[in-house]
């Protein structure tokens, strides 16, 4: 039977880097990662558009937890040793300069996700690490001080550490489970509202650059500011894709419909609108309504909301009552939509559940029931927004579970 130091089973971010940092600690380990699929780092590959957004520019812990819906408790600790910081060090240290962009998101100079698979994949190499594809892993054991591993067809191998890194793949959760581990249920995350309005039909494109969302559902509500974005069916954007992460729990128990109030000139209040409007009904009196825009949001939505609230395209400002314009106001800044459903972030999915973080040593992402079993990323019940916070945990957890399995191994 083959035996290991350290087996990693499953192939992306949090298993790379576990597998890699725990090889350059203490090199001579014999390391392996095995994956169920015929490719490795996909998710890296094929993020942010094909550019790998690696991590994001925030350097203090406490606003970094942050950005996680679940485990911000529990990732303050690892962000002290292993952040944003020492990530971009670890990539410039094996030939990946990053880049900051104006929204905090880092990528790589090269605008090329080929460029971190290429890094990770060399350095396995490099290191001596073994990579085994279609490697599918139906059980692990642990007897006496070894992890005995079957592989479909029947195959064994042992290890006297080993990390689970199978992302939300339900085959990674159901072995562990058997295990012994608690596993909390798995919803999605990161995704968009499905929404049937009459408001929204003709605007699919129209993007606010500030938007304020508010999500209420029959046992909690959130609210969420940033970027908006109309589709064909319905709402996009980080303010929609971030309230979705957030209330992740909440809208998979009313199976999707909740109601939501969007505030589409961000923090303006609908008094200081009203006012706004006013003073356009006094300086712009002769004028169409129609023609002047006072929101900070496109025309094509000025002219849309204009309809909705029964307004004609030949209207005057001077025509316009009191009560039509705080009508106006009311609506801009909290318009309420019904959500129906929801639809998908692309390759950006993410999930929300998984193993329970109770059960998890966070120090060292190590198992508190099974001593020398070691997991990371979203085989965990943890989970952050779009922006490279979910990478950012992948390389934290590997990178602490790597080393403690190292220095678990010295003689």
């Amino acid at each position: 039977m083959k035996k290991y130091d350290f087996l990693v089973v499953g192939g992306g971010a949090a298993g790379f880097f576990a597998a890699l940092n725990c090889a350059e600690h203490r090199p001579g380990l014999s390391v392996a990662i095995y994956e169920a699929t015929p490719r490795v780092l996909s998710k890296v590959k094929i993020s942010g558009g094909g550019r790998c957004n690696v991590t994001h520019y925030c350097f203090d812990p406490r606003q970094l937890i942050r950005h996680y819906p679940r485990g911000s408790k529990e990732l303050l600790g690892p962000f002290h040793k292993f952040g944003p910081q020492q990530t971009i060090d670890w990539f410039k240290a094996h030939g990946v300069e990053l880049k900051v962009e104006a929204d905090g998101r880092m990528f790589p100079t090269t605008d090329s996700s080929q460029t971190v698979v290429d890094c990770l994949q060399g350095a396995v190499q490099k290191n001596g690490i073994e990579l085994r594809l279609k490697a599918l892993v139906e059980t692990i054991e642990k007897i006496d001080d070894e992890f005995i591993v079957t592989l479909k067809g029947g195959e064994q191998v042992a290890a006297k550490t080993l990390m689970l890194a199978t992302g939300s793949a339900s085959f990674g959760w159901n072995v562990v489970k058997k295990l012994g581990h608690k596993l909390i249920e798995a919803n999605p995350s990161l995704f968009t509202f499905e929404i049937d309005h009459p408001l929204l039909k003709g605007l699919p494109g129209v993007s606010f650059p500030m938007a304020s969302a508010e999500l209420r559902s029959t046992t909690a509500s959130f609210v969420q500011e940033g970027p908006l974005l109309i589709t064909h069916w319905g709402l996009s954007g980080p303010a929609v894709l971030r309230l979705s992460a957030f209330g992740a729990r909440q809208l998979a128990e009313c199976n999707y419909q909740a109601e939501l109030f969007v505030n589409f000139e961000g923090r303006l209040k609908s008094d200081d609108l009203y006012e706004i409007l006013m003073r356009c009904k006094d300086q712009d009196a002769k004028k169409k309504i129609s023609s002047v825009n006072p929101l900070q949001g496109p025309r094509r939505f000025w002219e849309a909301i204009l309809e909705f609230c029964g307004f004609s395209p030949n209207k005057l400002w001077a025509d316009a009552t009191k009560k039509e314009l705080m009508k106006l106001s009311e609506l801009v800044t909290c318009f309420p939509f019904q959500i129906i459903g929801k639809g998908v972030f692309k390759e950006e999915f993410v999930t929300a559940g998984g193993i329970a973080r109770s059960e998890i040593d966070f120090r060292s992402f190590q198992s508190k029931l099974i001593p020398g079993l070691y997991m990371a990323g979203e085989v965990i019940d943890v989970d952050g927004i779009t922006g490279g916070f979910n990478f950012q945990n992948a390389w934290t957890g590997g990178y602490l579970a790597g080393i403690s399995a190292a220095e678990t191994l010295r003689p």
